[in-house]
């Protein structure tokens, strides 16, 4: 892939939300343009929360206005827990996002896991693969799907969705969703978009925010390490975006970039 990630700095986690929110707004309205739909995924983590601070703003313009019902929102990786466990990255962005619009307005469309499928991680990927399939087309005609934007965090590890440093699951290149059951994060049971639908997307971005990611992040943009994060990175070049505070990558040498769309 052409060109290297987009590394975007902010001197706070506050001034990082406009931007992120103007990036969203910007793959979101391509991806109508393209389809007549949004779709996006999202993982867990911190990154509900930074996303509902960028999208629950009130719009300045028409141009600067979420369309919610035009948004199908998938998640990137799931933990195999009930939609109200404490650990499900569907109930995280229920209470920091979804919950918080307005009752009477428009509403995505949500898919998450089938929580009838917990008992067997394989199942649970498996189902969750058929819902991508029913929204990007049928498994014979299209190789992988392609989402609009994915919107991820980094681990300080170095991992991203349920993709872990040195894991067998990173060489998987046929399924789209895959299960894991030995996460080296709790809880172990887990499903994750795979590496190749990942880096198939129109757009990735990563939300870094934090001192306690700076030392990831130097191993991420300077040596790459074969991270997950770093093989995004890879994977995507240009098209890859990272919205980091000042403090995420403070003494990265890595080229910081002018935010700009």
């Amino acid at each position: 892939m052409g060109g290297q990630a987009n590394l975007y700095s902010f001197p706070t986690v506050d001034a990082l939300a406009p931007a992120l929110r103007a990036y969203v707004i910007h793959c979101q309205d391509a991806g109508i343009a393209r389809h007549g739909v949004f779709k996006v995924a999202v993982s867990g983590g911190s990154l509900p929360k930074t996303l509902a601070q960028a999208l629950l703003a009130s719009a300045t313009s028409e141009a600067d206005k979420v369309r919610w019902d035009k948004w199908e929102i998938f998640f990137a990786d799931e933990r195999a827990v009930p939609l109200d466990h404490a650990d499900s990255n569907y109930g995280l962005l229920r209470a920091e996002l979804l919950d918080k619009l307005p009752a009477d307005g428009p509403r995505p469309a949500v898919h998450p896991i089938d929580p009838s499928l917990l008992d067997d991680t394989q199942e649970l990927a498996d189902g969750y693969e058929q819902e991508l399939v029913k929204s990007f087309a049928g498994r014979d005609s299209v190789r992988l799907p392609i989402f609009d934007l994915i919107l991820l965090g980094c681990g300080p590890d170095g991992h991203t969705c349920s993709l872990f440093p040195g894991h067998e699951l990173l060489r998987e290149t046929a399924a789209w969703v895959a299960p894991i059951e030995d996460s080296p994060k709790p809880p172990p049971r887990r499903v994750t978009l795979t590496l190749p639908v990942v880096t198939h997307a129109v757009k990735v971005a990563f939300v870094a925010t934090g001192a306690g990611k700076k030392e990831v992040m130097k191993e991420i943009f300077e040596q790459g390490n074969g991270l997950p994060c770093a093989l995004v990175n890879e994977g995507c070049g240009e098209r890859c975006s990272w919205f980091v505070d000042n403090a995420a990558v403070e003494g990265v040498t890595y080229p910081r970039r002018p935010f700009s769309l």
